[in-house]
């Protein structure tokens, strides 16, 4: 064909036309940049103010980047100052084009010198930046630089011309201009300035020198630009983990610029400027993201496209190469070095852009996720009522964890959108350079499969949408239990909640089951998409008539294997879009959520008012949409020092009014003013986990003399002499392994320490026995506090004399209003619970006198609490928490230890339980052929046609054209089968696996003993359940199975490329050895920091968990900020370690990818300078095809070994709670007892001993009695004496030594739990309640009919209320019953225990929390209901067991005394007799207690 040799005819003619013509283009470009220069340096002075910071700078170190800068100018100056003199040498064809040359040669050094200029200036000024004008000139003569050594090339290769030396100072261009790029980019010009000292002072309490501090130890941020292209900034990192496990506080902390408050308020800023330009309440998260990473996300892009342009000059130049082998004796070898110089020097800039990109993709990443924590953290703290009952704590989590982590990941896929249309391009590109029209049908295939992928992604998006929901579910109900878990196993539901999560599951599974086999589908198609692209694509040209040659097919490989990459990356980025759409949404709802009203209080200060609380016209709600408000017509005005008690009905709205006081409902009409700081104490125990110190002071700074006062105030003292580490002592989650009665005193002691002016108390001395309750109110009511404004909710009418204002709730209204003798006199209700606790004081009296009590009053001397704790502490908070720390260390009080952390390298026996577990892993070797059959059938069918098709110009003939193609279409067709073959069965096998592992861990965390959960926070199991369970359900089984497939693929490559040269194969043993040697350095810190962000990561969530329970606290305190603070810093505590974990992955993928492209080169050269006829050209071009990708290949297979190990440790984490130590089973079938058994309920304690864990001291102490059946037996005592922990043991939840416990003769440690604690009835001190329904409350176990669930009801004061909701029995109870009140949730207790009818009730405080009236109600019904059976009951109410047949009285954990009430009152020096008088002593003289407030 003629126009076959066009090219060659017109090349001499074209190189100097294009070059003149770009140069003319050139011009125009450097024209712009100098009237830019000079436009700029007219304007600057404008801006020297906001660049410099020369005002406070006395001296300056030039940085690396800055040197670098001046270099590189000065190479590109003298360059060109070159290539200006040479124009002279030209040959005629250029020298006809001189002018327009020599001009841009003139501007050329005009610029570079301007530049030179600029830069010196830019020291002079102490610039921080480079000026932006000559960031984009190093920009643009990059490009210029590019295009210009792109088209050198080009006419050299094509043209067979020797390099010149205009062609070598082209190349020296190019690479100075590619270092200012990366300087450019990077912007900074490295000056480091010592700054005056008045800028560096203190501010804020020291927050800047923490913050200058954190700087300092930034390995990344002090690092120069040879350490951030190479990652060796990590190597300090590297040498201390090659010599020990790294430790957490050996990992360096982030950047200032990646610190969770700096990307906190970052976000704040973007939320606030969004929501002001659209002038909407609920401004947009994907505007607010996009504002918040758009800098970093264009940075990013530019590497991104750099990385997918410079990854096509291979495919490019591989026809010029198999060209160059087959006419080699006619093109000197100059001529392929120079290639494998232009191979060599593409994947370089490929490796460093694609590593540049995917670190600052996951940077950006951890940005976002960042500031996503923090801002879902600080909503769940401000969420309105009606708002927070939308969310269990288990979806706020899920949030959290599971959401932000798909939103970076599609932070992490979104280059992938400016990569694909380039690649794409260029592909089509190098294809129509080759084949022609042939293009044409590649890009119809091409358009076809991702036009396909449309329809899957749109399914798969709703499999991911409801994957999330059954996993919100799961979540949910986790979450529930977990914390519930002791009413659970006390009721004996286990199997029950074990049988719900397991259906929960299964619904989340089959989603699971459909995405997964939707996912296998579209791995078949986009792994074969280069075979139906190829199929396609010859197809065509032979239908067309193209000539394929050697070289021609085997660019076509390349191109098709690079194709590959942008549509198997396809899939993914959609699925990435799908489930990043669907989390952004769920947390963008989540944030618009309604919060607490702002304008709910008005603050007024103090000089301004005398009430300390005012309210009027006060209309309230907790559920703004039934329309019925919770509170009406409020009125009430408290003057500062007033003490105001509220009492009433259970659910009478006692609770709802200090809540409206504290803002926390929604006010629907009048005011509530608010003068001075608020205290308040919960009806139910928030507790922090941290010792009794930290919970006491709570954000306050230590001061030893108010510590000490408050610590006697509260009659703490003698239970810190108790525990092993004195107030030091480590509380368990939710205060788990303090009494009801310490956690309520912990709660007054942090209010009292506060000093604050108003304090608000929810029935605290409900949990506290007679004594200590008489002991708090005088000494924190009526003596520290005696100035302060407090309003406090009681039960025990002998507290209200002593208020100077009495509020009597009804229905939601103030009834009454009056002191104590005014209320009496107007006899309208408030006598009714005066009369029912003048019954019970009555029945004491009775049986005191009865029983010839002396009428000595006891003494002040009795009354009070020993003291004798002398630990003493500094008076700085610095030097206290220092203390604290040695504290900890010498006394082994702690109960909640350190997450478990394996150290060293995962063991074997983690990778064979994972690949095991299902069928003894008997379709791993299926998996694994499958995939070697298609790694060996495409290296065959590439093969075949790189040796069947001609090389050179010869024509193919049509025949035999389409043998060679049919041969190829059946090898092709046969690899795609077994592509579908391994991803089938890979996901079949990594579900089955998950949910067998899952499974196994379900099972032992629910028969682990309660002690377990004591000890181990719930944050901790539920980041098991959710983080590590999504890593097995969705990504495990592929890392793993990448693991393999990467190998095999790279053992193909290496065995194609030693095929064609021995010698290749010869260097990959050092290569290799290379690897491993950099492999075995890199993982033993990648995997310390990987199971480091691992434990890291259930802090955040742990304390987000307390934080949401006890929000109403913090606000009430006012320490939202304290808690915000220290959510950022768990946040940093989790990203140090992850931060680090990925920059490694870089660090050892951008030293294995720079390994593999020297290999590469040196195949190359080798090929270039063996003789011709030793190698078949054609099969050369096939071992550089492949070749191409060995950078890739190689460091994928390191990749994905150590990725693999860093995700084993999610199987690692959940193999550790698969195995945890089980509590007793839960039925022995060889020793069941009866059906009726207890039939009488002789209980028999045998030198009974109790403690909580191994290292702490005995609660109970040689317990011997027995308890004879059918009896009412009441166990009292001090708090802390040991009541509740009694209980535990006879239920077993704390396991007693055999013989320990015997009931109706049969030995309780003999039988399995589920037959013991079925039988046994108990109402606990904590009331649970469970979301669902009241039915579902009452009778979970559906084994009652309605009508027996009424008769419940209605005995336990409770049918009314429920028969007044629309939806009866089927009335909703949000999460932990907080539509219902504390006493009501009592009741509700109490009626399970009605239903159950066992002949062994155990009362736990059960009436603590209800009023006198109610509780004698309830006292009744108890003794008529259980009559004939054996009742235990635990009280602080000492006129409940008064009527006890016999009366166990405990001190310090040992029987002090047990009789019958008359036995013990007849002697006066019996504990119990003292616990009477101080009772009946307290009620009579309460009346005459309000003198002391004056």
């Amino acid at each position: 064909m003629a126009d076959i040799n066009f090219p060659e005819l017109k090349i001499v003619w074209l190189q100097p036309l294009w070059r003149c013509l770009w140069e003319d283009a050139s011009i125009i470009v450097l024209l712009g940049f100098l009237s830019i220069l000079l436009l700029d340096s007219l304007l600057r002075k404008g801006r020297e103010k906001a660049m410099t910071v020369e005002k406070y700078v006395v001296g300056t170190k030039v940085g690396v980047s800055y040197i670098f800068s001046i270099i590189c100018t000065i190479i590109l100056l003298s360059t060109h100052l070159i290539m200006l003199l040479m124009l002279q040498e030209r040959n005629g064809a250029h020298y006809q084009f001189k002018f327009p040359i020599l001009s841009y040669e003139i501007l050329k050094i005009t610029s570079w010198a301007a530049s030179f200029t600029v830069l010196y200036t830019t020291q002079n000024k102490k610039c921080i930046k480079f000026p932006w004008v000559l960031r984009i000139w190093w920009i643009s003569s990059f490009f210029l630089s590019l295009a210009h050594a792109t088209l050198d090339a080009h006419f050299v290769i094509t043209s067979d011309e020797h390099l010149g030396l205009a062609e070598y100072v082209d190349i020296l261009s190019l690479i100075a201009s590619t270092c200012l790029l990366v300087i450019s980019i990077r912007g900074k010009t490295g000056i480091i300035f010592d700054i005056s000292d008045s800028t560096t002072e203190p501010l804020l309490n020291g927050k800047r020198e923490k913050h200058s501090e954190a700087k300092r130890d930034s390995l990344y941020g002090k690092a120069s630009l040879l350490q951030l292209i190479t990652f060796s900034w990590l190597n300090p990192l590297f040498e201390v983990g090659i010599k020990k496990p790294i430790d957490r506080d050996e990992v360096p902390d982030v950047d200032f610029r990646d610190s969770a408050k700096f990307l906190s308020d970052s976000f704040d800023e973007s939320l606030k400027y969004v929501k002001e330009r659209d002038g909407t309440r609920n401004p947009s998260i994907y505007k607010a993201i996009y504002l918040f990473g758009r800098k970093k996300a264009a940075i990013n892009a530019i590497f991104a496209v750099i990385s997918a342009g410079s990854s096509y000059v291979g495919p490019y130049l591989i026809d010029d190469f198999v060209n160059f082998l087959s006419k080699k004796k006619f093109r000197g070898l100059q001529s392929g070095y120079f290639l494998a110089l232009a191979f060599l020097g593409a994947k370089m800039v490929e490796t460093i852009a694609q590593r540049q990109w995917i670190f600052g993709a996951r940077q950006l990443g951890l940005r976002v996720r960042g500031a996503l924590i923090s801002h879902i953290y600080q909503k769940g703290l401000l969420l309105s009522s009606q708002s927070r009952q939308s969310y269990t704590s288990g979806e706020i989590i899920n949030y959290m964890s599971v959401d932000v982590q798909r939103i970076t990941e599609f932070i992490w896929y979104l280059n992938s959108i400016w990569m694909l249309p380039i690649q794409i391009s260029l592909s089509i590109y190098i294809l129509h350079m080759n084949l022609g029209m042939g293009a044409v049908v590649a890009l119809g295939a091409t358009l076809i499969l991702m036009t396909g992928n449309i329809p899957l992604i749109r399914i798969l998006k709703g499999y991911q949408t409801k994957i999330m929901e059954s996993k919100d579910e799961r979540m949910k109900s986790t979450s529930e239990i977990l914390r519930n878990i002791k009413t659970i196993k006390l009721q004996a539901w286990d199997s029950y909640y074990l049988q719900k999560l397991e259906i929960l599951r299964k619904v989340e599974y089959n989603w699971l089951w459909k995405s997964l086999r939707l996912s296998a589908l579209t791995t078949f198609i986009f792994w074969g998409s280069p075979i139906f692209i190829s199929v396609a694509t010859f197809s065509g040209c032979v239908m067309m008539g193209i000539p394929l040659t050697a070289g021609r097919v085997l660019s076509a490989f390349a191109t098709f294997r690079m194709l590959q990459d942008p549509i198997f990356n396809l899939p993914d980025l959609l699925s990435a879009i799908a489930q990043g759409k669907v989390s952004a949404d769920r947390i963008a709802y989540y944030l618009q959520e309604d919060e607490i009203q702002p304008d709910a209080l008005e603050f007024v200060p103090k000089d301004e008012t005398q009430f300390g609380v005012e309210i009027k016209s006060g209309t309230f709600s907790w559920d703004t949409e039934s329309g019925i408000p919770t509170l009406d017509g409020i009125e009430l005005q408290a003057k500062r020092g007033m003490r105001v008690a509220i009492c009433g009905t259970v659910g009478s709205g006692k609770s709802s009014l200090l809540s409206c006081v504290l803002g926390e409902m929604q006010k629907l009409s009048g005011i509530v003013k608010i003068s001075g700081e608020v205290a308040y104490v919960p009806q139910s125990p928030w507790i922090l986990t941290g010792n009794i110190k930290e919970n006491v002071l709570f954000g306050k700074p230590y001061e030893s003399v108010k510590y000490d006062t408050t610590v006697e105030t509260c009659a703490l003292k003698k239970d810190f002499e108790l525990f092993p580490a004195g107030d030091l002592t480590e509380i368990g989650e939710r205060g788990i392994n303090m009494s009801g009665g310490q956690k309520q005193r912990i709660q007054i002691a942090r209010a009292v320490y506060q000093d604050a002016d108003i304090y608000l108390l929810d029935d605290p001395f409900s949990a506290l026995d007679a004594h200590t309750g008489t002991h708090l109110f005088q000494e924190c009511l009526m003596r520290v506090l005696k100035d302060k404004t407090i309003l406090y909710v009681t039960h025990q009418v002998e507290f209200l004399p002593a208020a100077d204002l009495i509020l009597v709730m009804q229905n939601g209204r103030i009834a009454q209003a009056g002191t104590f003798e005014e209320l009496l006199k107007q006899n309208i209700g408030f006598e009714v619970l005066v009369g029912a606790h003048n019954q019970a004081l009555e029945s004491v009296l009775t049986v005191e006198s009865s029983s010839r009590v002396s009428e000595h009053a006891v003494t002040d001397g009795d009354l009070d609490t020993d003291s004798n704790v002398n630990a003493e502490f500094p008076h700085t908070k610095q030097d206290s928490e220092n203390n604290l720390l040695i504290e900890i260390t010498k006394k082994d009080g702690r109960l909640v230890q350190d997450e478990e952390r394996e150290k060293g390298s995962i063991g074997k026996e983690v990778y064979i339980s994972y690949l095991t577990i299902v069928k003894g892993g008997a379709f791993i070797p299926i998996i694994l052929l499958a995939q070697s059959s298609f790694q060996v059938l495409q290296i065959a069918s590439n093969y075949w046609m790189a040796w069947s098709c001609p090389t050179g110009d010869t024509a193919p003939i049509a025949e035999k054209m389409n043998f060679i193609l049919f041969v190829y279409v059946l090898l092709a067709v046969g690899s795609s089968l077994c592509v579908l073959v391994r991803s089938s069965f890979l996901a079949i096998v990594g579900l089955r696996t998950a949910e067998k592992l899952f499974s196994n861990m379900l099972h032992s965390i629910l028969r682990a003993p309660l002690s377990f959960f004591d000890s181990t926070p719930t944050g901790r199991i539920l980041n098991r359940a959710s983080t590590d369970q999504s890593v097995l359900d969705l990504k495990m089984a592929n890392k793993l199975g990448l693991c393999a497939f990467s190998i095999i693929q790279l053992l193909g490559t290496i065995a194609v490329m030693s095929q064609a040269a021995w010698e290749v194969f010869v260097t990959f043993i050092p290569v290799t050895a290379v690897c491993i040697w950099y492999q075995q350095y890199y993982i033993p810190t990648a995997r310390e920091l990987a199971r480091l962000y691992g434990v890291q990561r259930a802090p955040i969530l742990h304390h987000f968990a307390e934080s949401l329970a006890g929000a109403a606290t913090i606000r009430a305190f006012n320490q939202k900020d304290r808690f915000a603070h220290e959510n950022l810093c768990l946040i940093d505590g989790h990203s140090r370690p992850w931060f680090h974990n990925v920059s490694a992955m870089e660090w050892l993928s951008f030293r294995l990818n720079q390994l593999a492209n020297f290999v590469f080169a040196f195949s190359l050269v080798l090929l270039v300078t063996l003789p011709e006829g030793i190698i078949n050209p054609s099969i050369a071009g096939l071992a550089v095809t492949y070749g191409i990708n060995l950078n890739v290949l190689q460091a994928s297979v390191i990749w994905n070994i150590c990725y693999a190990e860093n995700k084993m440790i999610s199987v690692e984490r959940i193999l550790q709670y698969s195995n945890l130590a089980s509590e007793a089973p839960l039925v022995i079938q060889n020793s069941r007892p009866s059906i009726t058994w207890p039939e009488t309920g002789t209980i028999s304690f045998q030198n009974l001993q109790i403690r909580y864990a191994e290292h702490l001291p005995f609660v109970l102490k040689n317990i011997t009695c027995t308890l004879p059946g059918s009896k009412k037996f009441g166990v009292v005592g001090r708090t802390g004496s040991g009541k509740s922990t009694l209980i535990q043991a006879l239920f077993r939840v704390i396991e007693p030594r055999e013989e320990s416990i015997i009931i109706d003769d049969v030995d309780i440690c003999k039988i399995g739990l589920h037959d013991l604690r079925s039988r046994l009835s108990i109402i606990p001190q904590d009331p649970t309640m469970f979301e669902g329904t009241v039915r579902g409350n009452l009778d979970p176990l559906a084994q009652h009919s309605d009508t027996e669930i009424w008769e419940a009801l209605d005995k336990c004061q409770l049918g009314d209320i429920v028969r007044a909701k629309p939806e009866k029995l089927e009335s909703t109870v949000v999460e932990n019953g907080e539509n219902w009140s504390v006493g009501q949730r009592q009741l509700f207790c109490l009626g399970r225990a009605l239903l159950k009818k066992s002949s062994i009730l155990v009362l736990d405080e059960a009436t603590a929390s209800v009023d006198a009236a109610t509780d004698a109600v309830l006292q009744k019904i108890i003794s008529q209901e259980f009559k004939n059976q054996t009742v235990v009951t635990i009280a602080h109410r000492i006129h409940t067991v008064i009527d006890s047949d016999f009366v166990l009285v405990l001190n310090e954990g040992k029987i002090a005394e047990y009789d019958t009430p008359a036995k013990l009152l007849e002697r006066e020096d019996s504990l119990f007799s003292k616990l009477i008088k101080e009772y009946s002593m307290r009620s009579k003289k309460f009346n005459s207690l309000a003198i002391l407030q004056t």
